[in-house]
C-alpha cells in the first residue's frame, strides 16, 4: 500500500497504489492584476513541489485560468517555471475551453496532485472538474494560495465533506515524503 501520509478525510490515494508514472501536478494560476509580470521565486511553494513531483516521475502542467474577457496572464505570472505542458483554459475550471482532459488521457495520468492560487477560484473549481471526470484528486493545501483569507478553511472543508466528495487534503511535506521514497 502505497498513500501519501496524513491526507484528509482518507488516504490518498483511495486504492492505495501510488503510481508516478500515473501522477500529475496541476499547477493552477489564475490572474491578478497586482501580480503581473513579476518573477517567479525559485523557493516558491508550487515550483519546489513541481521538482519534487518531477523528480519522481510524475508530470507538471500548469493550467491558466481565467474569467472570460480577462486577457491571457503572462508567461512569469505564475510558477512552475518550466511545466511540461501549458494548458490555457477559458474559464475558472482548468478544464474548460481546454485540451486538459485529452493532455492528461494521453498521458496515462489519472492521479492528480493540485496547487496554486487561488484555491477558491481556480483551484478549487478545476478540482471538482477533475473529480466529475474520474480523476482522483489530492489538494496540497500549503501549497495553494487564497483570494480571502477567510474563505480558504470553507473551501477545504468542502472538499473533505461527505467523506472527500472532490477528494483528498494533504501537505507539500507528506507529498515530498513518498516521492523521495518513489
Amino acid at each position: 500500500m502505497t498513500t501519501v501520509p496524513g491526507t484528509t478525510p482518507y488516504p490518498w490515494p483511495w486504492h492505495g497504489r501510488l503510481d508516478p508514472v500515473r501522477l500529475a501536478l496541476l499547477a493552477v494560476a489564475c490572474p491578478h492584476p497586482a501580480d503581473r509580470g513579476q518573477a517567479v521565486d525559485p523557493g516558491h511553494p508550487v515550483e519546489v513541489l513541481a521538482g519534487q513531483v518531477r523528480g519522481a516521475g510524475g508530470l507538471i502542467i500548469s493550467v491558466r485560468v481565467r474569467p472570460p474577457g480577462w486577457p491571457p496572464a503572462p508567461p512569469a505570472e505564475a510558477p512552475p517555471r518550466r511545466p511540461d505542458q501549458v494548458v490555457h483554459a477559458a474559464g475558472w475550471d482548468g478544464f474548460h475551453g481546454s485540451d486538459l482532459d485529452s493532455v492528461l488521457r494521453a498521458a496515462g495520468r489519472d492521479l492528480l496532485l493540485l496547487a496554486g492560487c487561488c484555491l477558491e477560484l481556480g483551484v478549487h473549481s478545476t478540482m471538482r472538474a477533475a473529480n466529475d471526470r474520474g480523476y482522483e484528486c489530492l489538494l496540497v493545501e500549503d501549497a495553494c494560495g487564497s483570494a480571502a483569507p477567510d474563505l480558504r478553511q470553507g473551501a477545504l472543508s468542502t472538499i473533505e465533506m461527505s467523506g472527500g466528495i472532490f477528494g483528498a487534503v494533504g501537505s507539500r511535506s507528506a507529498v515530498a515524503t513518498l516521492m523521495e521514497r518513489s
